[in-house]
């Protein structure tokens, strides 16, 4: 199955748009997971549990597994996702970006070693960049095109000679060029919903992986409207760190679990209004 049908498979099963993030800080973790070696893997795996039933996937971030040399607990994870919550897609957040030959490198390690269902790459050095991860067919390739920190200004709305910005720019050659597997996605974050309606203008149906709601200050009502296909998906909208650490005393997994609840129902609360013209430009 590709990825792209897992995810159209998980919006419809789960009711539910809503991509939780893992970021294991153990800074933040419950005392009763001080002290176990196993701790980050312990931690994310009830989290996974305690949020499947309102989640359409996860989306674990490599940084913070990789800061604690926990690369091992991610396999674990990822595997554990796959034996125990199959239909909801793996989303590993990299957001790699290097020449070709090391593209192959960081694909492999996405798609075989982690077996994730897709993962995040940074565009900015073109297309050969990106064609590695493309190259694996059925697996997602998540690009980013206009993410959810202010500075990303600093170059993504920088202006092209005919006047369009660079994000959309990105968002013109992903839908048009790039995507020869129909497995492409984009980055567009929630704390920028005009610009999400744009790209959506731009791309049709094709989904958006959306962060910043949550503990990054995005407005739900505002991402939806902007963000939702015809149909009343095409997103996957991240929350990581308002569920995550919702609670560190002995109701962490309920409190996580509360959260995402809460974060889901807002979603489809914010479906209910008209949707925003998706009318494509390509």
């Amino acid at each position: 199955m590709t990825f792209i049908d897992k995810l159209h498979r998980a919006w419809a099963s789960q009711d539910s748009l809503l991509m939780v993030g893992l970021d294991p800080d153990t800074r933040r973790f419950p005392a009763e997971l001080a002290g176990r070696p196993d701790a980050v893997f312990e931690f994310c795996r009830r989290i996974v549990d305690a949020t499947a039933p309102y989640a359409c996937g996860f989306k674990p971030q490599i940084a913070y597994f990789a800061a604690l040399g926990a690369e091992d607990q991610l396999l674990d994870l990822c595997r554990y996702i796959g034996e125990h919550h199959p239909t909801l897609p793996i989303v590993l957040d990299a957001k790699r970006g290097d020449i070709g030959s090391t593209a192959e490198q960081y694909a492999r390690e996405a798609f075989e070693r982690y077996g994730a269902d897709a993962v995040t790459v940074n565009p900015y050095m073109g297309r050969d960049s990106v064609q590695p991860y493309i190259d694996y067919g059925d697996r997602g390739v998540i690009i980013l095109c206009r993410t959810s920190n202010r500075g990303g200004a600093d170059l993504q709305d920088m202006r092209l000679a005919n006047g369009t910005p660079l994000y959309l720019h990105v968002a013109d050659q992903v839908a048009r060029v790039w995507d020869t597997t129909g497995q492409c996605a984009l980055v567009v974050g929630a704390t920028f919903p005009e610009e999400i309606a744009q790209v959506r203008r731009r791309v049709g149906d094709m989904p958006l992986l959306i962060p910043g709601i949550g503990a990054q200050g995005g407005d739900v009502q505002a991402t939806v409207q902007a963000g939702r296909t015809a149909s009343g998906a095409g997103m996957m909208i991240n929350s990581s760190r308002a569920i995550l650490y919702a609670s560190q005393g002995d109701d962490w997994t309920d409190a996580a679990a509360g959260a995402a609840r809460a974060t889901r129902d807002a979603i489809r609360q914010a479906l209910q209004g008209p949707a925003a013209s998706t009318t494509t430009t390509r």
